[in-house]
């Protein structure tokens, strides 16, 4: 099976994240897209997110009526920070038959050159790139950065510049709850709800 692996620390998810694991799903060749919940990723810190468990019961009721988006755990099991290049191995070895891609943004894959093992991963997995920026619809000859341009044209990139644009952040829904603004057109019912009953963001 064809998976595409989701990573982030998903505090909280939103219906962007949806928006885009829904497309990938229906509009490319991956059969399945795990969402892989990240306890701590290394450009984020730690105090800034909600305790590990809450944020994977977050992602589970948000997509548990969609036969197509899984959500996994398995980087809860490996050492902190997370790094995707580790976190790939493992799959690959506890999911022998299953092939693995990565879903990434534009924004991502201009960084992506600075990555623990980045090029054993562009190597062996094929990377899907979702646009978050006007940039990523232009000429790469116009981005003017070579690490950039030399993975935009990589032949395990592909673009996918379908993908629905919203701009909304994790960052943004917190801030809003903070500030006790209304987010629920941001979030799935069962997340907002969720939230709300537990208290968090605020």
């Amino acid at each position: 099976m064809n998976i595409g692996l989701y990573f982030g620390t998903f505090n909280p998810i939103h219906i962007g994240h949806l928006k885009v694991a829904n497309y990938m799903a229906e509009h490319t060749d991956l059969e399945e897209i795990w969402f892989v919940v990240s306890p701590h990723s290394p450009q984020k810190e730690k105090k800034a997110l909600l305790e590990d468990h809450h944020r994977l019961e977050m992602v589970r009721i948000a997509i548990e009526d969609n036969r197509t988006l899984k959500v996994s755990d398995v980087e809860f099991e490996l050492p902190q920070p997370n790094y995707t290049a580790t976190t790939l191995s493992c799959l690959q070895e506890k999911y022998p038959k299953h092939s693995f891609s990565l879903l990434m943004g534009e924004d991502n894959l201009r960084g992506f050159h600075t990555w623990f093992n980045y090029e054993r991963i562009l190597a062996n997995h094929k990377i899907y790139v979702y646009p978050r920026t006007v940039t990523c619809q232009e000429p790469v000859k116009q981005v003017g950065e070579k690490p950039f341009s030399e993975l935009y044209n990589h032949q395990n990139v592909i673009l996918c510049k379908g993908v629905p644009k919203l701009k909304i952040s994790s960052s943004f829904i917190r801030e809003s709850i903070e500030k006790k603004k209304d987010v629920r057109s941001l979030l799935p019912e069962k997340v907002y709800t969720y939230i709300i009953n537990m208290n968090f963001y605020k």
